[in-house]
């Protein structure tokens, strides 16, 4: 994004959109969970009554988005087919199954002169959520911002321009089929670049702001924004091969962290394995990353067993072991001892998602103890850091900081607290 001043008009664009979005999550806060998921069930059947319409329009932004020279891993995101279109709609359904944050009691106790206290969770008001070529995060904006309480405006990215405009008059549809204020979800559609820098500087009127795409983005919303910012990182997520791994299973998580979807920020990036155990598992590692055209950036050793099982392989770099590559890549190394691999890990983590595949109790304890990222696995793949797979329903991104939020974010992430005091004439 530039850092030359926002056009007059695009600022005031975005903030007319911010005060209707405030009026409409004063609204959205007073409603009864039953009315909020009934309002959630009748956005799933409207996007799925529209699945064609969402399919043509996302049609059009994929023509666009080959033409212009698209990436695979973005075109993959991109895509919506009618069956992805069901799935967005389904989990609406599951954001209406979950309990309502709003209004739970975080902690509350009655004080020696009668002064009742409670920590309540409330939503956080008007959330802006300025994303690239994801138009599944619409609708999961919009649903976890009306389960939550919160009015939410979208900035999403231009290749998903069409896609996301007809979804969003789906969604802004079923509100006013329900009587509500359709600014509950909104949508910038003019001033491009701008529009964004005007929603992250737009304190006062906006609460909060979530970026979620590539570091690039990521980066420029964490400096340049004046509203708070929860921060969704990029992934590269390493996962770790221990001397005492069982073989079977380390090439099945191997393999399904890094083969099962390469665009998504969980899928893993870097692949470590212990000298004691490189014999027994990177045959059946390499055999598979063979199968599924998987290009090996390795060390010496690595490259010898990816030779040998006629996988793609190039020589690892310094750079290599820092990429999110989101694609058919991977950086790997062969490590003597769990402190290396910890040591390697440590050094190169962007904080998502790190795994350990080992039988070693006492292995396993330590790579929890010392590996600083939202998600630590241990025997099981890098995919399951998802707001889906850990029962919060959709998720609105994951979060890679400390404050607040960290890891997948889901409806409580998206409330703050107020404390509620309650007497009886008391004075102090």
């Amino acid at each position: 994004m530039s850092t030359a001043p926002v056009a007059p008009e695009v600022v005031a664009y975005v903030h007319d959109i911010a005060r209707r979005a405030r009026g409409a999550a004063r609204e959205l806060a007073l409603l009864t969970r039953a009315e909020k998921d009934a309002t959630l069930h009748a956005m799933a059947d409207a996007v799925e009554a529209g699945a064609a319409e969402v399919v043509t329009a996302n049609q059009e932004d994929l023509r666009r988005g080959r033409e212009k020279g698209l990436p695979e891993n973005l075109l993959d995101r991109l895509t919506l087919d009618e069956e992805r279109v069901r799935a967005v709609a389904g989990a609406l359904r599951e954001v209406a199954a979950l309990p309502d944050p709003v209004g739970e009691v975080v902690r509350g106790s009655t004080l020696a002169n009668g002064l009742q206290i409670r920590q309540v969770r409330v939503p956080m008001g008007v959330v802006g959520m300025i994303y690239e070529a994801r138009p599944n995060v619409t609708v999961d904006a919009a649903g976890l911002g009306l389960k939550s309480g919160n009015a939410v405006i979208l900035r999403g990215g231009s290749a998903a321009g069409s896609t996301n405009a007809r979804l969003v008059e789906l969604l802004r549809g079923a509100l006013v089929g329900r009587g509500l204020d359709p600014d509950a979800v909104n949508l910038l559609t003019e001033g491009g670049h701008d529009a964004g820098r005007a929603l992250m500087t737009a304190r006062g009127l906006v609460d909060l702001v979530i970026p979620r795409g590539g570091a690039s983005l990521i980066r420029t919303v964490v400096l340049e924004s004046t509203v708070p910012v929860i921060e969704t990182g990029t992934g590269n997520c390493h996962v770790y091969v221990d001397a005492a791994a069982d073989t079977e299973m380390a090439v099945q998580v191997v393999l399904n962290s890094k083969t099962h979807r390469t665009s998504v920020c969980n899928s893993a990036e870097s692949l470590i394995v212990h000298r004691d155990a490189a014999e027994r598992v990177l045959p059946g590692i390499m055999a598979g990353f063979a199968a599924a055209g998987v290009t090996v950036h390795g060390d010496a050793e690595m490259e010898r067993y990816a030779e040998a099982a006629g996988a793609a392989h190039v020589p690892v770099t310094d750079e290599d072991d820092d990429t999110e590559f989101l694609s058919l890549d991977i950086s790997a190394r062969v490590v003597d001892s769990l402190e290396d691999a910890i040591a390697h890990v440590q050094a190169h983590t962007s904080g998502h998602t790190e795994a350990i595949v080992t039988g070693d109790r006492a292995a396993a304890r330590r790579f929890i103890a010392e590996i600083d990222a939202a998600a630590v696995m241990v025997n099981a793949s890098t995919r399951f850091t998802d707001g889906g797979e850990f029962g919060f329903g959709a998720e609105i991104g994951i979060s890679t900081q400390k404050l607040h939020a960290r890891g997948p974010m889901a409806l409580p992430e998206l409330t703050t607290t107020k404390w509620v005091v309650e007497g009886d004439g008391q004075v102090r």
